[in-house]
């Protein structure tokens, strides 16, 4: 990952955002297009690379790499790594992570709600939405 100058004016800035509105905090850690998809994959439980990385066809395979990375230094995901070759690698939520179901939740329902023209095939998604036992 790219180091981030501390005291840049960008940085200053999110600090402000951050104490201002808790929004922005969550916003940083889960926004952008591929993190909620990858985070929704992995509420049905752990994945290994490959499982992800075919469960998110549109994603390059650098991006993917990119998000999982960013995601397990938030904290949301734990990568687990067997020395063996070919390389084991799985990915599941972590106890932070499993906590943002309920906000991926929300969100879902939202888009049935307000989504008109996708709210019916939508609200059919909504049935293999993972409860939160699934996951727990």
């Amino acid at each position: 990952m790219t180091a981030i100058k501390e005291t840049s004016t960008i940085q200053e800035n999110k600090a402000l955002a951050f104490v201002a509105c808790p929004v922005t905090f969550v916003m940083e850690k889960i926004g952008g297009y591929w993190k909620p998809i990858i985070l929704f994959s992995l509420l049905s439980g752990k994945k290994r690379y490959s499982e992800l990385n075919k469960s998110i066809p549109a994603i390059t395979e650098k991006v993917l790499i990119n998000q999982l990375k960013q995601l397990e230094h938030d904290g949301l995901l734990i990568r687990k790594s067997k020395p063996v070759v070919p390389p084991y690698v799985t990915y599941e939520l972590s106890k932070t992570g499993k906590a943002l179901r309920p906000v991926l939740f929300a969100m879902a329902e939202w888009a049935v709600a307000y989504s008109d023209k996708f709210s019916e095939a939508f609200s059919v998604q909504m049935k293999d939405f993972p409860n939160e036992t699934e996951i727990d």
